[in-house]
């Protein structure tokens, strides 16, 4: 637990040094002291600034998401962030390049690391929405900061909720320990409700017990409590090395489950390109998940089975 005690009583406003980007939750706002009263002052944790009101910790800025082109008025989610082997940013990547499909906006905040991506020669956002047909697709391109997960996750699913989306699912990796020795990694899958076990069907197995951390937890957390059906497809896979073939395995998942054609075999030629092409983007977000924890998905069992 962190103990944030203020001595100054000559500033209404008073700013600390806080290291504490991956404990927010865990801050004890009530051994906050100041000699006097204070309604609103600014802790600085880590590079990220935090506001503190009444009691209250929430980012200073708001993730938001902002549209750029038209968004289908039905249409399913599909989400790749960075997380383990880079499964869902391998293979969200590969269906927008495959549908050919048009960017329609990006998701921004003051607080994302200050970076742009470069592709044919222009400028773009790191977090991209792409939209075709009744597909939209969002593509991280950059580690997401581990205090900012719960925004992100809280700004996407409150915005496929307000543009009335069918479904969410979202792409990830489970890293096992044996995946060197699997030559189709398995495709399991967290769902928000459990009717939507026949819309799986033989596409993935139902994950019955276990733990997920990270962006895609908070999200079909937060889908079950809003009604938003939601899937979470992990795919078996490297930890910390980008791991195309399990992208592979989750877009032949995800074909089945939505009725697509996108095709893998491009994605398995090229997959030692890709590991090249992705190492930073892996380094980065390894440090990421280190801060959130992300190893207890496969350190920690179940506690009920």
């Amino acid at each position: 637990m962190i103990r944030v005690v203020c001595s100054s009583t000559s500033v209404t406003y008073s700013l600390f040094i806080a290291r504490m980007a991956t404990v927010m939750d865990n801050l004890d706002i009530s051994s906050i002291s100041t000699g006097r009263p204070m309604d609103k002052f600014i802790i600085l944790s880590g590079h990220l600034p935090v506001h503190l009101v009444r009691g209250r910790v929430s980012l200073a800025d708001e993730v938001k998401v902002v549209e750029k082109g038209t968004i289908p008025k039905k249409f399913t989610l599909i989400t790749g962030l960075p997380d383990v082997g880079l499964v869902g940013l391998v293979a969200a990547s590969h269906i927008v390049s495959s549908l050919k499909m048009e960017e329609t906006g990006s998701v921004e905040s003051e607080f994302f690391p200050p970076m742009i991506v470069l592709h044919d020669g222009l400028p773009k956002s790191p977090i991209r929405l792409f939209a075709n047909g009744s597909l939209v697709v969002i593509v991280a391109e950059t580690a997401i900061p581990a205090a900012l997960t719960r925004s992100l996750a809280d700004a996407i699913v409150n915005w496929a909720a307000s543009r009335n989306a069918e479904m969410m699912i979202s792409i990830g990796g489970m890293a096992v320990q044996n995946r060197q020795d699997l030559d189709v990694p398995k495709v399991f899958a967290a769902i928000s409700d459990k009717s939507l076990e026949k819309k799986l069907g033989d596409a993935a197995e139902v994950l019955g017990e276990g733990y997920i951390v990270g962006a895609y937890a908070l999200m079909l957390r937060k889908c079950a409590e809003m009604n938003l059906p939601a899937i979470t497809l992990l795919t078996q896979s490297f930890y910390n090395y980008p791991d195309p073939e399990a992208a592979a395995a989750a877009l032949n998942s995800l074909n089945k489950i939505l009725g697509l054609k996108v095709e893998v075999s491009e994605l398995l030629q090229k997959g030692e390109e890709i590991r090249l092409r992705a190492r930073d983007v892996m380094k980065r977000t390894q440090t990421e998940m280190a801060r959130m924890g992300k190893s207890q998905e496969y350190e920690v069992p179940a506690l009920y089975g």
